[in-house]
Order: structure tokens, then C-alpha cells, then sequence
């Protein structure tokens, strides 16, 4: 093993010495502001991007990459600390670009930015051929359209936001939902030939608990992960991105079906702001700078579908929303260059259904084209239901929603816990595509992908107690709300057979046709209401109990029909 590890190692050298100019161009620090160095004395020996060396204070080398230039200057930004760097320091040009020398050995490894281990396994071994760091993607007109459906493992995305091979997806979520989770689920379940993983300005802490807990050794069996924490400088954080895209396409050439995974393009783009600004670069959308909206289509269109001598590289980008806003200027911007995007609902994920992704804000645009008609239909289907029941979901909570009201919402409230139990998934588990579409069918009961023509017969038989069927509607009765009805009744009723013994009240309430006296008698007698009262309800009961009206007695001269108004009055 020790010879082995010394070969390596001098393999390694001499394509080093290899890439060495035969002669070298020095230059001077003339200023240092920030993070910025200003070299002089390097003038036609530099261009943007290219790498130098500034020898600081005790021979300490620190790596620097141009950024720019200024009064003939070249502007600097350095991969580490600024410590020992002063005016006068030496700085050491090298003309030739960043590359790296990607090998299939390199999986089951991690490396950081520059393409060195940093696992504490042993060197890597360097390839045959140098990979540039800043590459650019295969012509738009050489490019092979999108391939088949790539199997993930999880139910969720197989089912209603299925990925094709050379596909690109955004995964949008804000902080601590569960992107970095997901990611690792699907890099540890996907049917991938290979895994490439760039964890760019992720916690420290977070980096081997990512490796080890969640991608697993039969994850890390067919990946690479490419790490640069948070704490890193932008420069570093930046290239980080950079080489997880030049490491896929190195598998791609290969003609490997490749998945890449990025978490996150936002921090990539908070970088590349730091730097931007540094330069002197002015802000144009919440202090992100032109440039940062240049590069990002430049490293997100290096995924995709390669030659038709080649592989493809299937993107899986996570983004991170500043204050759960999916219209920030990132967000945004990234959701216009992809091929789709998945949404992470915090709500969702506070109830405690993972992964929470919300289907019906979430979409995949190559989709409906590699489903069949069937899996289509149940796709659909699924997703009715559940739009159906969020539309109802605050009155369902509530309760002010009844069965029966609404065949629609009454099926939506049949499937939608089965559905919610489909969606949830455990880390651990995997579901492959053809297992993924037939539980769906038995969910919705479609058999062969028909849907059912009646509704499920729990639905049916629950909704009866609810909402019994309405009952034969009685016969008109003459109980309108004027109290006018019965009197008339009584005016017209030919036969006038003795009742029950009647209360005052109920004499009251049995007048004939009412007849609306003057005001003025009305309320010269209110004083002495009560008595005529009791006794209109005596002569009331004598006069039905002897078979007269009530109000023919020579007691009273007016008829009883003018006390209900009195009494109203």
C-alpha cells in the first residue's frame, strides 16, 4: 500500500511539472483592501480567473484568483486568509488555468474545492486527462434530447414529479425543512450508474453526518461528494460548485447516466455576490450583482443531456428562499433556467409528514411526455383530490363542512389521508417506479389505470346518517306568518261543535277578519286594558261553550278583533 501511494503521488508530480511554463512572471502587492489585492508589474500576463501565488510573511503561500483589474492592476481575491500579505509581497503568475485530473477511482471519496482528499483515505489517483474547472457545456445543437424516466427512490417525486435522464430540478425550500435530507434520500436510493454531490457552504457539522448517517455506505459506494463549508472563503465556496460540475462531467464522458446534486445554488450565488462586490461591482437586486445573474445560467446549463457520444447528467439543485419568499431574486432566477421545480412546504413539514413536498405548487415540464395515458390519468386524478380538499381544508378543520354537501369534497376527504400516507417516506425506505404507480393504483382503485365510475362505496354508505334523503313535503297548511289566517278560518268554519276549554290566550289569538281602528281610541283605553281583557276572555269561553262567535255579545259594542292591535300598540 505504501508503494502504491508513493506511485500515485509521483504520478501526480510529473503532471504537475507537465502543466509548468519554462519561464516566470512575478509581480508586486500594491495594495490591500478587504479581501482585495492589488498587484502591479503583471500587465498582458494575467486574464480573469486565472491562478497566482502571493509568497506572505514567513514563505507562506496563499492562492489567489484574478477577479478583475483596475488602472492596470490586476485585482486579486485570495482562497485563504490575508495574514502576512503586505505591500511589496512577491507574487508568483502562473499562466495556465485551474484544472483538475478526475479518475473513476475518485468514487466512494471526498475532496474539497481544489480536488484534493480530505476523507483521511490516501491520495487520489489523477486521470489521464485535465478537466477545466470553468468549463462550458456541449453546444446547444449537439445536445441528445432528454432520455427515460430515472428512478429516485422516493415516492413522491417517482410519482408526480418524475425526472428523466439529463433532466434539470430545482429543490426550494427555506432554512431547516429538510433539503439537505431529501437529497441524501434520493443519492443513497437513486438507480443512477453515479452520484455527484456538492455540499457548497453547508455547516461543518453537517458534513459527515450527511456522509455517514444519510448517504451510507451504499450511497458513498457509486458518489463523489465535494465539500466546502461555510466558514471557507467565497472564493473557495464558489469553485466548490465549480468542481462538482466538472467532476460529473467527467463521469458523463464516460458515458455514465449521472446525477448530480448541489446544496445550494444559493450560497454558490452569495459568493459570487461577495466577491463581485469586493471587486467593486455595483448591486442591482438585493445587493446581488450583475454578475451573479450571468453566472448562474453558466453553471446550471453544464447539467443536461450530453453528445451522442456521451452519458447525461441529471441536476438536482437545491435553493434556499431567504425568509420562505419563492419570488426572491435567486429563487427566481433559478426556477426560469430549470426544468421544473420542487416546492418544500414548511406547513407540511410542521405537521410532520416528510418529505414535505407540496404537489400542487411543484411541478416537473417534461412530465406528461414519458408517462403513459394511464399513469397520467392516475397522476391527475391524485392531484384533483387533493386540490379539491386544500380548497375546503379551513372549513374541513373547522367542522362547518358536512358530508353530502358536495360529492367532490366528500371523495377528496376519502382519499386524502391514503394519499397523505403515500407521500410520507422514511430515509431508510425505498420505493422503485413500478411499485410507486402500483400503490397508487390501488389507492384510487383504478384498475389498469381506469378510474372508478361511481364513488367508493365507504364514502356512499357514510353519507346517509349525515345527510338523510328529504322527507315528502306536507300540505299546505293555512299557518302563514300573519295571525290573519286562523281568523279567517274561523269566520268561514260552518261548524261550531264545542272545544276544550280554551285559556285566555287562546281566545286572544282567534279573532276574526282583524279590523285596524283609529289610533286615538286605542290609546285613550290603554290604561284600562287589563280588566276588558279578562273579561273578553270570559264571554270569549261562554260564547264558543253555547255555540256563539266570540265577540256577538251585547257586553262589548266593538268586536274582539281590535284588542290584538291594542296590544300591540
Amino acid at each position: 500500500m505504501k508503494g502504491f501511494g508513493l506511485t500515485v503521488f509521483g504520478t501526480n508530480i510529473a503532471k504537475e511539472v507537465d502543466r509548468l511554463s519554462d519561464h516566470k512572471v512575478f509581480g508586486k502587492v500594491t495594495d490591500v483592501v478587504g479581501l482585495l489585492i492589488e498587484v502591479g508589474g503583471v500587465q498582458g500576463s494575467l486574464s480573469v480567473g486565472d491562478h497566482c501565488e502571493i509568497i506572505a510573511r514567513n514563505d507562506r503561500r496563499v492562492t489567489c484568483e484574478v477577479v478583475g483589474f483596475s488602472n492596470n492592476r490586476a485585482l486579486l481575491m485570495p482562497f485563504g486568509p490575508v495574514d502576512g500579505i503586505g505591500m511589496g509581497s512577491r507574487v508568483e503568475i502562473s499562466a495556465s488555468k485551474p484544472v483538475i485530473y478526475p479518475d473513476e477511482s475518485w468514487l466512494g471519496r471526498v475532496i474539497n474545492a481544489f480536488g484534493e482528499p480530505v476523507d483521511g483515505k490516501g491520495p487520489l489517483i489523477s486521470g489521464a486527462v485535465a478537466y477545466p474547472i470553468h468549463n462550458a457545456p456541449p453546444p446547444a445543437h449537439d445536445r441528445q434530447r432528454v432520455g427515460d424516466k430515472i428512478d429516485l427512490g422516493v415516492r413522491a417525486m417517482n410519482v408526480f414529479l418524475t425526472c428523466c435522464k439529463g433532466q434539470r430540478m430545482g429543490i426550494f425550500a427555506g432554512s431547516g425543512i429538510g433539503k439537505s435530507t431529501l437529497l441524501s434520500m434520493m443519492a443513497r436510493h437513486t438507480a443512477a450508474q453515479v452520484s455527484v454531490v456538492g455540499m457548497i457552504g453547508e455547516r461543518s457539522r453537517e458534513a459527515r453526518e450527511f456522509i455517514e448517517d444519510h448517504l451510507g455506505p451504499e450511497g458513498m459506494a457509486h458518489s463523489v461528494v465535494i465539500v466546502a463549508t461555510s466558514d471557507e472563503s467565497p472564493l473557495i465556496r464558489r469553485q466548490a460548485a465549480y468542481v462538482t460540475m466538472t467532476v460529473a462531467e467527467y463521469f458523463r464522458d464516460q458515458k455514465n447516466d449521472v446525477l448530480c446534486l448541489m446544496d445550494s445554488v444559493t450560497r454558490f450565488a452569495m459568493a459570487q455576490r461577495e466577491i463581485s462586490l469586493s471587486a467593486g461591482e455595483p448591486p442591482v437586486s438585493k445587493g446581488y450583482t450583475p454578475t451573479v445573474f450571468s453566472e448562474l445560467p453558466k453553471l446550471l446549463e453544464r447539467a443536461g443531456p450530453g453528445t451522442a457520444e456521451q452519458g447525461t447528467i441529471s441536476g438536482l439543485f437545491t435553493v434556499l428562499v431567504e425568509g420562505d419568499d419563492h419570488n426572491e431574486p435567486v429563487a427566481d432566477a433559478v426556477r426560469g433556467i430549470l426544468d421544473g421545480h420542487v416546492v418544500l412546504d414548511r406547513a407540511i413539514a410542521e405537521r410532520g409528514r416528510f418529505p414535505p413536498i407540496n404537489i400542487l405548487r411543484s411541478i416537473s415540464r417534461t412530465m406528461p411526455a414519458c408517462n403513459s395515458a394511464e399513469e397520467n390519468a392516475a397522476v391527475n386524478r391524485a392531484r384533483k383530490l387533493m386540490a379539491v380538499y386544500e380548497d375546503m381544508a379551513e372549513l374541513i378543520r373547522l367542522g362547518a363542512y358536512q358530508r353530502g354537501s358536495d360529492p367532490q369534497v366528500d371523495e377528496a376527504l376519502h382519499y386524502y389521508p391514503m394519499l397523505e400516507d403515500f407521500l410520507a417516506q422514511e430515509i431508510g425506505e425505498k420505493t422503485d417506479l413500478a411499485t410507486c404507480y402500483r400503490m397508487l393504483y390501488e389507492i384510487l382503485g383504478m384498475d389498469g389505470g381506469e378510474a372508478p365510475e361511481a364513488a367508493p362505496p365507504e364514502a356512499a354508505a357514510e353519507a346517509p346518517p349525515e345527510t338523510p334523503p328529504p322527507e315528502p313535503a306536507p300540505e299546505p297548511s293555512p299557518e302563514p306568518a300573519p295571525a290573519a289566517a286562523p281568523d279567517r278560518a274561523a269566520d268561514t268554519a260552518p261548524d261550531m261543535s264545542p272545544q276544550p276549554e280554551p285559556g285566555a290566550d287562546e281566545a286572544m289569538t282567534e279573532p276574526a277578519d282583524p279590523v285596524i281602528m283609529p289610533a286615538g281610541p286605542s290609546f285613550q283605553t290603554l290604561p284600562d286594558s287589563p280588566p276588558p281583557e279578562e273579561d273578553k276572555g270570559d264571554e270569549a269561553a261562554d260564547a264558543e261553550a253555547g255555540g256563539e262567535p266570540p265577540g256577538e255579545s251585547g257586553k262589548s259594542p266593538e268586536p274582539s278583533p281590535e284588542e290584538p292591535p291594542q296590544k300591540q300598540d
